[in-house]
């Protein structure tokens, strides 16, 4: 079966008619905030909303279509890809920026056929800026093309990462060490932006030669991971090899010179998987 990747484009216009102006007056006003698996992983009212008027008019066009989305996996749904067509939905990525007023708060919605994924949109609601790739068909930013740096030198490149909302000590500790060993490789600089999207754009931009962190989901990075792709970029798991989108592991990087140099001084480690079956004893 042929899906029209144009025709799922369309689909999500008024999406983003809508889910940016949501976004930007609930920054204006006062934030409920919640909780998920831990004090420092927040949920706000405005994404679970985004997330649901996203679905909502997905399903409209496409009923038979599957669903991957940050809150309704929270609230208890499976994370599963299948071959069925699914649109894999973060409603606001970078939760804790949009809490604290900080600007880098993102959109994301990839979509996935026989569990290879075929486009994606990340909208970077504060700064306007809309990114977008099909497979096969290049990356742009509010419609001009991007491209990742051509630079192949370590000690010329910014590498970007984030702390993630895992507090355990043994796990800090390896995120730091890891952190100390790329920046005295030495590299220009290590950044971050609050948003594992807008973090894999600006390595689509070429702007930033590569970006690594362990502990994201798969709504976080299905949607850049096929921006950073139609821009030339390469996708790695953080031991080598090619990326799992399940794995919650990620490497994106401009080359392979670049991807493989920061994968030698990248502390690994597991997390759950975001397709590990769910203990029904845990509540």
């Amino acid at each position: 079966m042929q899906f029209c990747c144009c025709c799922n484009f369309l689909v999500l216009k008024p999406c983003y008619l809508y889910c940016p102006q949501i976004v930007r007056d609930t920054l204006q006003n006062d934030l409920k905030i919640m909780c998920k698996s831990s004090s420092v992983d927040l949920v706000t009212k405005t994404d679970q909303n985004v997330e649901q008027l996203i679905i909502t008019s997905v399903k409209e066009k496409f009923p038979g279509h599957s669903f991957i989305g940050e809150e309704s996996v929270a609230a208890g749904e499976p994370c599963v890809l299948t071959e069925n067509p699914t649109w894999i939905i973060d409603p606001v990525d970078g939760t804790t920026n949009f809490v604290h007023g900080y600007p880098c708060v993102a959109i994301c919605i990839g979509f996935a056929v026989n569990k290879t994924l075929e486009f994606g949109v990340v909208y970077s609601c504060i700064e306007d800026k809309m990114y977008t790739a099909r497979k096969g068909k290049g990356a742009f930013c509010n419609g001009q093309p991007l491209q990742v740096s051509d630079q192949k030198e370590i000690n010329q490149s910014i590498i970007a990462t984030e702390f993630g909302s895992n507090r355990d000590p043994e796990i800090v500790d390896k995120i730091f060490s890891s952190m100390r060993k790329i920046l005295c490789l030495p590299v220009h600089g290590i950044r971050g932006v609050g948003s594992a999207a807008i973090n894999m754009c600006l390595v689509a931009s070429g702007c930033v030669e590569a970006y690594y962190e362990i502990g994201i989901h798969c709504w976080d990075v299905a949607a850049a991971a096929v921006i950073v792709s139609e821009a030339g970029g390469v996708l790695m798991d953080v031991e080598g090899g090619p990326m799992d989108l399940m794995s919650r592991r990620v490497v994106a990087a401009n080359n392979n010179i670049i991807g493989e140099r920061i994968i030698k001084e990248i502390e690994a480690f597991s997390a759950v998987r975001d397709d590990a079956p769910v203990d029904p004893s845990i509540k």
